[in-house]
C-alpha cells in the first residue's frame, strides 16, 4: 500500500435494490427463475417470497444500481483534498451512462489509475459489468477484467488486502475502520435498510449521502494504511 500515489486511486461504491419492491410484484416465469435461484440457500423456516427483499439487491440478475459514488484524491496546494461524485438515477441505463462518461473523461487524462474500495474486486465492479451488459452497455477496457492478466488488473480491495492470505472470514467496512480508528460510515442507515429507504421511503438522497460516507470512511482507511493523517470535514468536497 505504501508504493500506492493517493492520486492515482479512484474510490467506488454501489448501492442496490430489488428489481421490484416485494416477490409478489415478480411476473410468473421471473418468480419461477427466483425460486430457482434460492432454493438451495434459503434459510430455515423462510419462503423465496419472504427471502426476495432480503437477498435480491446483491444478485445483479434481479437487482439494479441506484447510486454509485466515486471520490479521489487532488492536491490543494500542501493538502490533499478529497473529492466525492455520485450518480443517481431510477433510471439505470442513464446512471450507468453517466458514471462511464466521467471515467473515461479521468482515463483520457491519465489512465494510471486504479479502482479502490472494499469487497469491490467480488461485488461492486462485477455488479456494474453485469448490469452494463444487461442494460446494453459495452463494458470499457479498463472495467475489462476478463481480458486482463492478473498483473492488469486495476483494483486495490482494502477487503482482500485486511486478508492478508486468511480466506476463513469476511470482514465488514465498519468492522475495519473500527478496528483501525477510522471514524464509522453509518449514519441513519445502514447496506440491510437500503432498499426499504427506496421502495417505502422513496428517499433515493438518504442512500447518496450513505454511498459517499462508504467512499469516504474507504478513502480514510487507506489513509491509516499509509499512516497518514485522517482527513478533516474541510479536505472533502462534495462534486455536483
Amino acid at each position: 500500500m505504501q508504493q500506492i500515489a493517493l492520486n492515482h486511486l479512484l474510490f467506488i461504491d454501489i448501492e442496490t435494490v430489488s428489481q421490484q419492491a416485494n416477490y409478489d410484484q415478480l411476473n410468473e416465469e421471473w418468480a419461477a427463475l427466483w425460486e430457482e435461484k434460492v432454493q438451495r440457500t434459503l434459510p430455515v423456516d423462510t419462503t423465496a417470497a419472504e427471502f426476495y427483499p432480503q437477498r435480491a439487491a446483491i444478485m445483479a440478475e434481479f437487482g439494479r444500481i441506484v447510486c454509485i459514488s466515486i471520490g479521489y484524491f487532488r492536491k490543494d496546494g500542501t493538502q490533499w483534498q478529497f473529492r466525492i461524485k455520485s450518480f443517481s438515477n431510477a433510471a439505470e441505463k442513464d446512471l450507468l451512462q453517466s458514471f462511464l462518461e466521467t471515467v473515461t473523461q479521468m482515463e483520457a487524462v491519465q489512465n494510471n489509475w486504479s479502482f479502490c474500495g472494499h469487497n469491490i474486486k467480488e461485488f461492486d465492479i462485477p455488479f456494474i459489468c453485469r448490469r452494463l451488459l444487461i442494460n446494453g452497455i459495452s463494458i470499457p477496457p479498463y472495467l475489462d477484467f476478463q481480458n486482463m492478466k492478473p498483473w492488469e488488473t486495476n483494483i486495490i480491495d482494502t477487503f482482500q488486502y485486511w486478508r492478508f492470505g486468511d480466506y476463513k472470514n469476511y470482514t465488514s467496512l465498519q468492522l475495519m475502520a473500527a478496528a483501525l480508528g477510522v471514524p464509522s460510515s453509518k449514519g441513519d442507515i445502514d447496506g440491510s435498510k437500503v432498499g426499504e429507504v427506496y421502495w417505502k421511503d422513496k428517499d433515493l438522497q438518504r442512500i447518496v449521502t450513505y454511498c459517499e460516507k462508504d467512499v469516504q470512511a474507504t478513502a480514510n482507511i487507506v489513509l491509516r494504511l499509509k499512516q497518514l493523517p485522517l482527513l478533516e470535514a474541510e479536505q472533502v468536497v462534495i462534486v455536483s
